[in-house]
């Protein structure tokens, strides 16, 4: 049997990337920056490391076969693929809907940089190119509790996915034949609106939650007080803006993969409930 490390083990996507490995009978290595901290099924391996310090990353990739790569935000060091690629044979990488980019073309972000390095790296490779997490609704806690979002954009049409359905399309790629080269785009299965949204996560919570329409200039301070990144928060505004008529594309891939359905959007707010209350 070969083993799987799992980078971002105690994340979101990853803890449930453990989960599904491990319920599949795989071994499992889970790397996580503080071993005493993890909470993960008896029988995973667990190793202390960091991306951010590569030299880290040894002892966790000594006979590993595959490698679940999720990159947290931190600069871009090409030692980790490096690295990847000295021990390992495949990756899988959670990347983001980005576009390919040519031979030479600079990249834009740092998920274009990261899958530039793997293509070149020697590596058996495929890319989970998830649109938007539905856990990212959690920002909306605060206002949840209150029984009103305001935000702008009610209408911005999103087909955000369940962190569940990642790990399930991470664990089925990693252990099944035929994704080498693959880039597959992983949404929920449908689009709903900003005020759907809230709508759907009141009812999971059980009261009324609506949506009250906010200046986007009033918004853009308010984010960028509270997210620090102008950049960042000019670039959710252009694109929520442009979710208004044009809806956040929907695809098949989960069904196609695992023979299911996509988890819905209600779903997801159903197993969240609690960290709305």
């Amino acid at each position: 049997m070969t083993k799987i490390l799992v980078t971002g083990a105690t994340g979101s996507t990853g803890r449930n990337v453990v989960n599904s490995l491990t319920a599949a009978g795989h071994e499992v290595r889970a790397l996580v920056r503080d071993p005493g901290l993890a909470r993960l099924p008896s029988g995973v391996e667990v190793v202390r490391g960091d991306l951010s310090s590569p030299q880290t990353l040894v002892p966790a990739l000594r006979g590993v076969e595959s490698v679940y790569l999720v990159w947290p935000g931190i600069p871009v060091d090409p030692r980790v693929v490096e690295l990847v690629a000295r021990h390992a044979r495949q990756v899988v990488y959670l990347s983001t809907d980005v576009a390919d980019l040519a031979e030479g073309e600079p990249a834009s972000s740092f998920h274009q940089e990261i899958e530039r390095q793997i293509r070149g790296s020697g590596l058996r490779w495929t890319f989970l190119r998830a649109i938007d997490f539905a856990t990212n609704t959690l920002g909306w806690a605060d206002q949840i509790r209150q029984g009103i979002v305001r935000l702008p954009y009610g209408r911005a049409a999103r087909s955000l996915i369940h962190e569940r359905d990642i790990a399930d399309v991470a664990a089925h790629v990693l252990t099944s034949a035929g994704h080498d080269g693959a880039r597959y785009v992983l949404t929920g299965p449908e689009a709903l609106t900003h005020a759907e949204l809230v709508r759907i996560i009141g009812e999971a919570v059980g009261c009324e939650v609506r949506w009250e329409e906010q200046a986007p200039e009033a918004a853009r301070e308010q984010l960028t007080a509270a997210w620090g990144n102008p950049q960042f928060v000019a670039a959710r505004l252009e694109a929520w803006a442009a979710f208004v008529d044009s809806p956040e594309r929907v695809t098949d891939t989960v069904a196609r993969l695992l023979g299911r359905p996509a988890r819905t959007f209600r779903s997801w707010a159903q197993d969240h409930a609690a960290d709305f209350r």
